[in-house]
């Protein structure tokens, strides 16, 4: 009877951890719609192929060496282990043994992790876009999702020396997101901004997005999305205390994202005069990102002033870093990146585990490591092959120079 009761448990979190891992994969249509909106029409194709591309790029490569990086037993609480190749599931013999520490499957496990790594890639996808050559792009996807994001992710969620010095961060505010704005900041400092996106004397010239519909609809996808992100970061379902911290973070992750877009809705409307709607879709992932930390111990009217403040410091992101001339189409540096130190900030507010020099630690490290180990593989890459589209490439557009046909071929204008 005990045996049966374990193996239901088993079978239940295992479904549980799958569903939710299945849910974030299809945060990837959020994020390729959300980006194929936010871009040119003469760039969508392009932003279509590199963000299949890279989310199957990205399950190969984790599965080749990331996920044994990021989940080895370490040479020390720094330096990963490595090794190569998923090894085989459990049995039930080794589930029973365990007392209860294994309570799904360890594919199940290998499958909910590689879509965060996905995520994370996904997010440098937007901020180069327009003017990155797609071979670059998938050639960095390479390293990032193979070594870089899972190097990172051992020092915490592997147990290395961030989880030793008490950083937490319950779905990745800061393993996930913050490192895949880094990452993108890095791309963008080498690459430059977009041709015509800042004239002389500080003028900032608007480049509108093709399909403020598909932009909305991906931001739409990635809100459902975040239920498996942040539901499935519990990691089980089967008993009665996991079944309710299920239910608080669903509620919390929603809240964050209702009170990011009221938060930016208002603060567009006071600085522009308007209500700006792709600050508003930014707003409503902004206060995901900030909740992704710690969903659960927040109230819910908690959740909804952390998301709130994310909205707020999305927008003023936004427009700082465009004063900066840092150009990025979607936002993606001010949404993962900015409001992604927030949130992992923000722990502090309700979770008595985290400690201000936990949390420092914790984004200090994944800064200067993603940083560095970003602008090095992004420099090589425009030594070796170039990083950045000709002139004429980039007056063309990436879809025809690098995928040879266009998204909207009856609606474009010759010229």
């Amino acid at each position: 009877m005990e045996q049966q009761v374990a193996e239901l448990a088993y079978a239940l979190d295992t479904f549980y951890f799958l569903i939710s891992g299945a849910l974030v994969m299809w945060m990837a249509a959020g994020f390729t719609m959300l980006e194929a909106g936010l871009v040119r029409s003469k760039s969508t194709a392009e932003i279509l192929t590199k963000n299949v591309a890279l989310y199957s790029i990205a399950s190969v490569m984790y599965m080749v060496v990331g996920y044994n990086i990021m989940y080895s037993d370490g040479i020390s609480s720094i330096i990963p282990g490595i090794d190569f190749l998923i090894s085989g599931d459990n049995t039930a013999e080794e589930m029973m043994a365990s007392g209860g520490d294994i309570y799904y499957s360890s594919r199940a496990d290998f499958f909910f992790q590689v879509v965060f790594v996905a995520t994370a890639m996904s997010i440098i996808s937007g901020a180069v876009a327009e003017r990155m050559k797609l071979w670059a792009f998938l050639a960095f996807a390479v390293v990032m999702t193979g070594f870089i994001y899972p190097i990172q992710g051992f020092w915490s969620w592997g147990g290395g020396f961030l989880s030793e010095l008490g950083y937490v961060d319950y779905a990745g505010s800061g393993i996930v997101h913050f490192t895949g704005a880094v990452a993108a900041l890095a791309g963008v400092l080498l690459l430059g901004a977009r041709k015509g996106k800042y004239g002389p004397d500080g003028q900032i010239n608007a480049i509108p997005g093709a399909a403020l519909p598909l932009a909305t609809l991906g931001t739409l996808i990635l809100w459902l999305g975040w239920f498996g992100f942040n539901g499935g970061s519990e990691l089980k379902v089967s008993d009665l205390g996991s079944a309710n911290n299920v239910a608080a973070v669903f509620a919390n992750t929603n809240l964050a994202a209702a009170g990011g877009v009221v938060a930016a809705l208002i603060t567009s409307r006071l600085l522009f005069g308007k209500a700006d709607l792709t600050m508003i879709l930014n707003g409503a992932i902004a206060g995901l990102v900030a909740i992704t930390a710690d969903p659960l111990s927040p109230s819910p009217l908690l959740a909804t002033i952390i998301g709130v403040i994310g909205g707020v410091i999305v927008v003023f992101s936004i427009v700082g870093l465009d004063k900066m001339k840092l150009d990025d189409p979607v936002g993606a540096i001010s949404a993962h990146g900015t409001v992604g130190i927030w949130g992992v900030m923000a722990v502090l507010l309700s979770n008595s585990d985290a400690t201000v020099m936990g949390q420092l630690a914790g984004l200090g490290a994944i800064f200067a490591f993603v940083f560095v180990t970003s602008l090095i593989v992004w420099f090589i890459l425009k030594l070796v092959m170039g990083i950045r589209l000709s002139e004429e490439d980039e007056y063309v557009g990436a879809d025809v120079a690098e995928c040879g046909l266009e998204a909207y071929p009856e609606f474009v204008k010759k010229s």
